[in-house]
């Protein structure tokens, strides 16, 4: 059968109240005289007319007596009508999707493997949503959004909120991928004292050997590259009552801040509440639990007394820092970071004792 050249697909439909209401006109009713003769309450005939309530089959039957109009007619102006909502509603849905997905680092999910390339604007959503296991972008606001996740952080955030809920959601994923013991208190404090010493340690060694003593005490160690329009340090939450997760970034690229980050972000695991996701974006954070983790971490790294001590004495000399790294068991970058964040050095001085990192392929 040959389909027809043209169709007429008007971008406008008219509710069957409007045709009523001239019908009425026409015929000298007024609405309420108009509802007794359907048999119906006045208070509808009013919705109908004004577009707020639909025509069923029966009322259009009555319509069809009193005025002549025959039901089927009735009936399709307002099924015309109806579909006419939904595509417009369908259409503005659409154009609100491809909107939200612009926020978000898709090229970069692609690039890393964890979605395929969207085919279009719907697909994208598609695989969005898929990538956050969310039923609609209401869904995703629910269980995402800054504003209905219970997230710690800075009062002056600066990072993109599609970007660090993508950052978190791959944390999510890596966290569930690793297979940890139940939490236990005593046994992650032993595991950090054992990773303060392994700061000495090449660094590829020592996160794969931390990352194991972790797992082994219920946390999740997870490096998770960050996404333009981040400026993350790392992020500590629960996945479970039973299985912690701490998520780092590197942001500064050096030995001292990822150490640091991390025995940050263990205090928040030891200290803070569960219900919590800590975001830190810089160290010396803002609010009280961020100042309590800071000095759990800066103590944890480099005891009180023993940084007085190196401080009142020391002339901060290259052998002098080495040689106190040596007695605190620590990473000579560490010592460094200190002293500078301190302004007890400049920023350029003596940064060949930390270690460089980078990232050396895709996650």
């Amino acid at each position: 059968m040959k389909k027809p050249l043209n169709q007429f697909n008007p971008d406008y439909a008219v509710p069957p109240g409007w045709i009523l209401e001239e019908y009425l006109e026409v015929n000298g009713l007024s609405p309420a005289n108009f509802a007794r003769k359907c048999g119906c309450s006045p208070e509808l005939i009013s919705k109908i007319i004004k577009a707020k309530a639909s025509l069923d089959p029966k009322i259009a039957l009555q319509f069809e007596k009193i005025l002549g109009l025959d039901t089927s007619i009735w009936m399709g102006i307002e099924a015309n009508y109806q579909l006419h909502q939904a595509r417009e509603a369908e259409a503005e849905y659409v154009a609100a999707a491809a909107a939200w997905t612009k926020a978000f680092p898709v090229s970069e999910l692609v690039k890393r493997g964890y979605i395929q390339k969207p085919k279009s604007d719907a697909d994208k959503v598609t695989k969005l949503l898929g990538f956050f296991r969310a039923d609609s972008i209401d869904d995703w606001k629910v269980r995402y959004s800054l504003n209905n996740v219970a997230y710690r952080h800075s009062p002056t955030f600066k990072s993109d909120e599609a970007a660090l809920t993508t950052w978190i959601r791959l944390g999510r994923i890596e966290a569930e991928s690793q297979n940890c013991q139940d939490y236990d208190v005593s046994r992650f404090k032993r595991a950090l004292r054992n990773i303060r010493s392994l700061t000495r340690e090449p660094i590829d060694q020592a996160f794969q050997q931390a990352t194991r003593l972790c797992r082994e005490a219920g946390v999740a160690l997870a490096l998770v590259r960050p996404f333009p329009k981040t400026a993350i340090s790392g992020a500590a939450w629960w996945l479970s009552s039973k299985k912690a997760v701490i998520q780092l970034t590197v942001r500064y690229r050096a030995n001292d801040h990822l150490w640091f980050s991390f025995f940050h972000e263990a205090a928040h695991i030891l200290l803070h509440s569960k219900t919590d996701v800590f975001i830190d974006e810089e160290l010396g954070n803002d609010g009280n639990q961020e100042k309590e983790a800071d000095e759990w971490a800066a103590d944890m790294l480099i005891p009180q007394r023993a940084w007085k001590e190196f401080t009142d004495v020391s002339c901060f000399s290259e052998a002098d820092i080495r040689e106190f790294a040596e007695q605190q068991g620590i990473a000579p970058g560490i010592v460094v970071g200190r002293l500078q964040y301190y302004k007890l050095i400049p920023w350029n001085r003596l940064n060949r004792l930390k270690v460089r990192l980078k990232w050396n392929k895709p996650d």
